[in-house]
Order: C-alpha cells, then structure tokens, then sequence
C-alpha cells in the first residue's frame, strides 16, 4: 500500500504532462482500490490516473509457485503485457519481485534505480537511473523523469472517487450520538505496521485516543486484516469512547478525505492521509521518516535520537519507539491541529 501511495505522486505527475499518453499500471489485486473503484474500466473520476490496470497476486504466487493455476496467470500477465506493445517500462518499488514482473513485458526500456530497494532487481534493468532524492517519493519522481526527459514536479496524487464508498462515509459521519447536534471532527488512528518493530503499543494509543476524546474529537481506529486486536485494545482503553472501524479500502480512502488528523506509524494509512493532503502525527522507530516519513502535507514525526535503522522484522517493538510517550504524541497533535486553526 505505501508503495503504491510513494509512486501515485510521479505517475500523477506524468499524467498532466502527458495527459494523452496510454499509462497502465500492475498491481496486486487487494490494493486494487488505490488506482481503481470497483468496476471501474476506463480513466475518469472512478480511475483518475491510468488507463488500464493488470493484476499480479504475487503473494498467491509466492504459495504456490509451481501450481498450474500460478502458472497459468503469469503466462496471462506476460501475454497481455506483451501485447500492449509498451514504450517503457518503469519500476518504482526496486523490489526484486516488481522487476522480474517488469520485465514479462519483454520492453527494450526497463527502467529501474541504480541502486534499488533490492539489490539484484538491477540486473533486469535496461536502464539504471542513479538518484539523489531523500524521500522515496522524490526518487520516484526522478525515475518518471527519465522517460522522456521531462522536468517534473511531484504532483497531489489523484486517488479514485467511489461514489458508493463516499456514500457510506457520508452515513457513517453523519450519525452523531444523540445529544451531539453537529458532527465531531474525526481523528483516525492505525495502530497498526507491517511488522512488530514498527507497532507503537495499543495502550499507549489507548491514552493518546482518551486525550483527543475529551478535547472533542470523534476517535476511529482503523483495523486491517489481523489489526482487530490492536484496535479493540485501543477501544477497551478508552471505555468504548474510541471506536474500532473495519473499513474495505476504498471506504478508508473515502473516509481518510474527511478527516482532521490522522496519528499512526510507518503503514500505509499513514500514507493514504498524506496523499490525501491531510494532517499526520507520524510515530516512528527502526525506519527512516526522512525516506520514508510524511510527505506533501502538514505533519508532526515523532522518532527518538535511541531509534536505529533496522528493517529486520522483529515482533517485539523497537527499543528507541518505547521511548515516545502518550503526552509527546498528544503534544504533537495539539500543536498540530493549532497550526489547522491559526488565522
């Protein structure tokens, strides 16, 4: 999901300049959302930035990688990405997974980082771009620039308009406790992270979503798939006053539009609040806020001087993370949110 939030700001980009050229996208089918309502099949507000979008259930694959069913679909993704007679390709996750499909499109440009996420994604590349941008969203940036030698600037991304979701959103906001005669600013937080070295602990959160409650903030806290735990911690926490919300993700982006904070750590929520243009507390430990961290909206990142960079996929929380405590979290917000509110 963050992968797909740091890309959307370069291919956005090459979208305005190039507003008639043919951009399509391969993408795993659950993240599907971030480029596409459902059932939308042509650009427009439902698909605002590519024209077509394959689909890679490379984690499928990676289960059964000899099974015919696999074998099958990735024959399919070559053939439709061969037939589509591509002029680049581009790969903006330097995974080595996203190169080896990369270069089922058998495109004589195959464009990739010199030096990328994993190093031997490189020897698929038919051209290496040596990049110099902290953030990844600025080295993506300089990757879509070596298409076609334009001078780009990363543009707001363009995320797809549901009208179904927009419309559970609006329902959803929209029904206010009885004595509350106008709806509550929402505050959204994602206890959640890939892994448990970036997982700030729910009780801490519990206190942080008890802070905001009493200073009038309505308190969703977002459970992805294996989350319900974490947010039902948070929830029980706080008595009940911060509520879990399982939203599909096309409801979360809807929902993500209409917030006023969103407080989380390094995960994808946290990067669909920025591209959304939204305000971030940003809560971090083994990894970089400064590559990886908000980008291109108001924010407040809370890393500890203790925190050393360390992408290994330990369970237990960083030792630098524990460091951060309740009030500095809801000091960041304050401050945060005063910002929102000066004249």
């Amino acid at each position: 999901m963050g992968d797909i939030l740091h890309a959307l700001p370069a291919v956005t980009a090459l979208r305005l300049a190039h507003p008639n050229w043919v951009i399509d996208w391969v993408v795993e089918p659950r993240w599907q959302a971030l480029l596409a309502a459902p059932e939308s099949i042509e650009r427009g507000p439902a698909q605002p930035v590519v024209d077509r979008l394959h689909f890679a259930p490379t984690k499928r694959w990676r289960r059964s990688p000899f099974s015919l069913r696999t074998i099958r679909e990735i024959a399919q993704l070559r053939g439709q990405l061969r037939a589509a007679g591509y002029s680049a390709v581009i790969d903006l996750q330097g995974a080595l997974r996203s190169s080896v499909v990369g270069s089922l499109a058998g495109c004589h440009r195959f464009i990739g980082e010199a030096e990328p996420r994993e190093g031997p994604a490189r020897w698929l590349f038919t051209e290496c771009v040596a990049t110099c941008g902290a953030h990844v969203i600025e080295q993506d940036l300089e990757l879509a620039r070596a298409i076609a030698g334009d001078t780009l600037s990363p543009a707001a991304p363009w995320l797809p308009v549901d009208p179904v979701a927009e419309a559970w959103c609006d329902a959803l906001l929209n029904s206010a406790p009885p004595l509350q005669t106008s709806p509550q600013p929402v505050a959204l937080m994602n206890p959640g992270a890939g892994w448990g070295a970036k997982r700030w602990p729910p009780e801490r959160y519990a206190l942080v979503a008890r802070g905001l409650v009493d200073r009038g903030y309505r308190v969703l806290v977002n459970a992805g798939p294996g989350e319900e735990p974490l947010a039902d911690a948070i929830a029980h926490g706080t008595g009940g006053a911060a509520v879990r919300l399982n939203a599909s993700l096309d409801q979360l982006i809807a929902l993500t539009r209409r917030i006023a904070v969103c407080v989380a750590g390094d995960t994808g929520p946290l990067h669909l609040a920025c591209a959304l243009g939204r305000p971030v507390v940003g809560i971090y430990g083994p990894t970089d806020p400064s590559r990886n961290g908000p980008f291109g909206t108001r924010f407040k990142v809370l890393r500890s001087p203790q925190s050393r960079l360390d992408h290994t996929r330990h369970a237990a929380p960083e030792a630098g993370l524990l460091t951060i405590k309740p009030e500095d979290v809801l000091a960041a917000t304050d401050e945060l949110l005063a910002q929102e509110t000066a004249p």
